[in-house]
């Protein structure tokens, strides 16, 4: 034997597997003191100078006019959240079609589409019941009724 070689197997270095979720949580602890210790430090450190005008309501340099406390049609948060789900699910179909030909080749047609066809599946079965139960109709204003008709 070669006295320059050195056996593989003392050069294997046993690793002792401590708890995971040490790391997690040392992770998680780093991510609220940051955050914190640069909340307290500005607090600390920020001049304080309290003013009426800085407790006034701020409308883009604008004078506000009326209450600022306004009700919204619940048709903006409709939409919003079925963009949302609609968003998330582009974001989840992406990846798919990436791996999609390989996962053919692997996996056979059936095994790499059916679960995405039930996914979609699902999601149309959703915006069905939002479609029937209207939630992406539009509500018209009285005003552009009026405008309709009268083009009429």
């Amino acid at each position: 034997m070669n006295p320059y070689m050195v056996p593989i197997q003392s050069l294997t270095v046993q690793r002792h597997m401590s708890n995971p979720w040490i790391a997690i949580g040392a992770l998680a602890v780093v991510a609220v003191a940051i955050p914190m210790s640069m909340m307290v430090a500005s607090r600390l450190l920020r001049p304080s100078v309290p003013e009426q005008g800085k407790r006034a309501v701020y409308e883009s340099g604008e004078v506000p006019t009326g209450d600022t406390r306004i009700r919204f049609n619940i048709q903006y948060y409709m939409v919003a959240l079925l963009f949302v789900v609609f968003d998330i699910e582009t974001v989840l179909i992406f990846p798919w079609t990436v791996i999609y030909r390989d996962a053919v080749g692997e996996v056979g047609l059936a095994r790499a589409l059916l679960p995405m066809l039930a996914f979609v599946g699902i999601l149309v079965v959703a915006l069905a019941w939002a479609w029937r139960n209207g939630a992406v109709r539009w509500i018209r204003s009285p005003r552009a009724t009026k405008q309709r008709v009268d083009r009429q």
